[in-house]
């Protein structure tokens, strides 16, 4: 049985930082994608980055590119995702999700496509 949890949200100021924490089992994440979605009130759960396990390549979302980080852990199976420069438009809860069932290369970014799912943490960035 998968289980992710997510731990590290809070409430922060304009242009401040967080570090979120998904903790990985039940699985062996290595042929996985390990992807980052947020779901602000009114809108439709979107991508914001990911990760291959196994060769470590990383992906973000246009509207977070050069400010949060997507990064793993192989140790502990701990995905992170460290937020910089936050945003009052980034307020959200987020989540981390598994994808199973990964192409050849690149990552999906399709929350549908993703097989399991953590709780949420919310984040608000007050302005």
């Amino acid at each position: 049985q998968v289980q992710l949890v997510e731990s590290g949200g809070g409430l922060v100021q304009a242009g401040g930082s967080l570090r979120l924490s998904c903790a990985a089992s039940g699985r062996t994440f290595s042929r996985y994608v390990m992807g980052w979605f947020r779901q602000a009130p009114g809108k439709e759960r979107e991508f914001v980055a990911a990760i291959r396990w196994s060769s470590g390549s990383t992906y973000c979302a246009d509207s977070v590119k050069g400010r949060f980080t997507i990064s793993r852990d192989n140790a502990k199976n701990t995905v992170y995702l460290e937020m910089n420069s936050l945003k009052p438009e980034d307020t959200a809860v987020y989540y981390c999700a598994a994808d199973l069932t990964p192409g050849i290369a690149g990552v999906t970014t399709k929350a549908y496509e993703y097989d399991y799912w953590g709780q949420g943490t919310q984040v608000t960035v007050s302005s």
